[in-house]
């Protein structure tokens, strides 16, 4: 196998390539790989290289967006349109005798709700507000107030 080249990722169907890529959500190291190059290369080829540092960036932020949306749905809930096919049998008959039984496929629409998800609004909350959200709240204390209140504690005795 030839050893790849910047020059020839720079070609546009190339930098497509890697744009869908990252769109897949493959790691830098994983499109390396499917390049035929070292990672580090690749670190390399980004910084020296505009259209490749740029093509990455394009299909890693479609895929980002698409996630968040999808996240942001499921914590909201929502509601979706689904179709299913189902079998239809009639059977027909002539002078009280079966002549025939014929079966053929029917398409129903049938909208799904899918409830909030907990688990869902509690990554959000924690990401998108953590100074609200996260587990361990920052608190400030006022030494010199925290040590007036343990001295009158200390004076009850």
């Amino acid at each position: 196998m030839a050893k790849s080249t910047i020059k020839e990722w720079e070609e546009p169907e190339k930098l497509l390539l890697l744009e869908a890529w990252a769109r897949d959500g493959l790691t830098d190291e994983q499109i390396a790989g499917n390049m035929g190059i070292n990672v580090r290369t690749l670190y390399l080829w980004k910084k020296k290289n505009v259209q490749i540092f740029q093509s990455l960036k394009v299909g890693k932020e479609v895929a980002d967006i698409e996630v968040e949306n999808a996240l942001r749905k499921k914590a909201l809930g929502f509601r979706e349109k689904e179709q299913t096919v189902s079998i239809r049998k009639t059977i027909e008959y002539e002078n009280g005798k079966r002549i025939r039984e014929v079966t053929e496929p029917v398409l129903t629409e049938v909208e799904k709700y899918y409830p909030p998800d907990t688990t869902a609004q509690i990554f959000w909350l924690k990401n998108r507000k953590p100074e609200k959200w996260r587990d361990k709240q920052e608190q400030k204390v006022n030494l010199t107030e925290a040590v007036k209140i343990i001295d009158s504690i200390g004076d009850g005795d």
